[in-house]
């Protein structure tokens, strides 16, 4: 009888010593297994949890993170706790205070008027500089056009900047007073021989009248001019109508015998062109053949660019 009282006494201490030595692993629901692991595999592990008891499968899933790092402990559980274990974030470092250190900055410039200032810097010079010589330049453009003298508004332009060429360009396109006959010298009487006696021409029966002496083979040429003619800009309109009405015979590759002995000649702004022959004219311009000897050259006239054309023999 005292044998098989020790014998029981002895089985229920290793079920309390077993009991003391297990482990607890907590799980994500809140309960706790408490047991030694007796078997493992991909699905989960079985736990002893007294002698004769045994747990379910507990899937890997279920355990905590204590739980799993408690597992890891074992070598032979460590590779199939390990993939469950959440890796915390590497601790960032800590960076030294910022400091931020002061900066030189340019110095801004005193606040000043506008012409002030550009007179108190290079690049404002310049500016003003290329302003005045536009100035210069519009003023001989305004001359041009108004048919002003180009001296009179240069030389207004330099002493009122912008302002003196708006004055010339708002005025009226300057007319030049046209010749009287009365300004001209009175042609003297010119005598005739008729008969071997020499016989007075008639006087010229009012002022304005004129008796033009030629020749009898100048009286021949049909139309030809014998004087010559000058058209200027504020008497006459210069455009294609103007130079197809009175110059129609410069429009031909071979001059008739009317203008053969005639110079044509065009006056713009900018230069004097000996016209050879019109070789195109259009709404706004005309192309024309200049050039002496054999040498020649097409240049275009602007019809707003020509001050004068004049008429005249060769030679005179």
């Amino acid at each position: 009888m005292r044998r098989i009282f020790w014998t029981f006494f002895g089985f229920w201490l290793c079920g309390l010593l077993a009991a003391v030595g297990a482990d607890t692993f907590q799980l994500t629901d809140g309960t706790a297994v408490i047991g030694d692991v007796i078997s493992y595999n991909d699905n989960g592990v079985v736990f002893r949890l007294n002698v004769d008891q045994y747990s379910k499968r507990v899937p890997w899933t279920k355990f905590s993170q204590d739980a799993l790092k408690l597992l890891a402990n074992n070598p032979k559980v460590r590779p199939l706790a390990e993939p469950f274990i959440e890796t915390p974030p590497p601790d960032r470092e800590k960076k030294g205070e910022i400091k931020v250190h002061e900066v030189s900055r340019l110095a801004l410039p005193p606040k000043q008027f506008l012409f002030s200032a550009l007179f108190s810097s290079s690049v404002g010079l310049v500016m003003l500089l290329l302003i005045y010589t536009a100035n210069i330049y519009a003023a001989y453009e305004i001359a041009a056009c108004r048919a002003q003298p180009i001296a009179l508004v240069i030389g207004v332009a330099v002493v009122l900047p912008v302002l003196g060429p708006i004055i010339f360009l708002a005025m009226p396109k300057r007319a030049e007073p046209q010749k009287t006959a009365a300004s001209q010298p009175a042609a003297e009487p010119h005598t005739f021989a008729v008969g071997g006696a020499a016989a007075p021409a008639a006087a010229p029966a009012a002022a304005g009248i004129h008796i033009v002496e030629a020749s009898w083979h100048g009286a021949a040429s049909a139309g030809a001019p014998s004087q010559a003619q000058v058209f200027q800009r504020g008497q006459f309109t210069f455009n294609r109508r103007f130079f197809e009405t009175k110059f129609s015979g410069y429009f031909a590759l071979i001059r008739r015998e009317a203008e053969k002995n005639m110079d044509l000649t065009v006056k713009t702004g900018r230069a004097q062109y000996l016209i050879e022959r019109i070789t195109r004219i259009t709404t706004n311009e005309m192309h024309v053949e200049v050039g002496l000897s054999a040498v020649k050259q097409e240049v275009v006239v602007p019809f707003v660019e020509i001050v004068e054309v004049q008429l005249k023999p060769k030679g005179a």
